[in-house]
């Protein structure tokens, strides 16, 4: 298999359900590679963000693990973010080479010069001005400079595959920022989804009572996350 001795580094492996997006309650092999370029204040990972940890592990073990589940036919791979990693192609090509239906997870920031890779479903989440870090961490102004980059979101929306838009809104001036987004980057409604910021059901509650009517009043998707209900904000789930 290609990338058999090639290692990326991961802060966790697991298989579950896919939480969010299209795709939603699909078995998936989830791979999430160590590092970002941004500091979202909201993130959910900072094990593969603010405070990056992991190991190098080989491609070929990661794959290895879909030999206890056989009927898992889906990998998601995200972050941090996945599209900074060393050796990100060997890791799709394995993917695709075992016949694995591949999701890339990405904020739509980075897309080396270097980088060829295809994806049968390509989960993008810009990150609106909302997000930006306190300013005493350092980070916002980092943050700020990096987190738009039209030129790179219009290339990933052009690429084969599927798209969607994943955008995270916690108060009503992030659906004014995400209109705007849409409309310069002429984005098909069904392919933006909107998720409920939050890492707990209350807090998920709370935002989707005001969400669910602009997202229906724009012919937006809705998107939950079934992984917080099922298991709570819990890593490897």
């Amino acid at each position: 298999m290609e990338g058999a001795d090639t290692t990326v580094w991961v802060s966790e492996s697991f298989v579950s359900v896919q939480g969010e997006g299209k795709l939603t309650g699909t078995p998936s092999l989830f791979i999430r590679l160590s590092g970002c370029n941004l500091r979202c204040h909201f993130c959910d990972t900072p094990y593969a963000s603010w405070e990056p940890v992991g190991e190098q592990v080989s491609i070929a073990r990661l794959l290895a693990t879909l030999d206890d589940h056989p009927r898992v036919r889906h990998a998601v791979l995200t972050g941090g973010e996945p599209m900074l990693a060393k050796n990100f192609d060997a890791l799709v090509r394995a993917c695709h080479a075992r016949g694995l239906h591949v999701t890339i997870e990405t904020a739509g920031t980075v897309w080396p010069a270097s980088l060829a890779v295809a994806a049968e479903l390509w989960s993008i989440s810009p990150k609106l001005a909302s997000s930006a870090p306190p300013a005493a961490s350092g980070w916002r102004e980092r943050h700020e400079a990096a987190r738009v980059a039209d030129t790179v979101l219009k290339k990933m929306l052009a690429a084969p595959g599927d798209h969607q838009l994943k955008f995270v809104a916690g108060s009503e001036a992030d659906l004014r920022e995400i209109d705007a987004w849409v409309e310069r980057l002429e984005a098909r409604p069904e392919d933006v989804l909107v998720m409920p910021e939050g890492i707990s059901v209350e807090a998920l509650n709370a935002v989707s009572r005001w969400l669910v009517p602009a997202v229906i009043e724009r012919g937006w998707r809705y998107a939950d996350r079934l992984h917080i209900r099922l298991f709570g904000h819990t890593p490897g789930t």
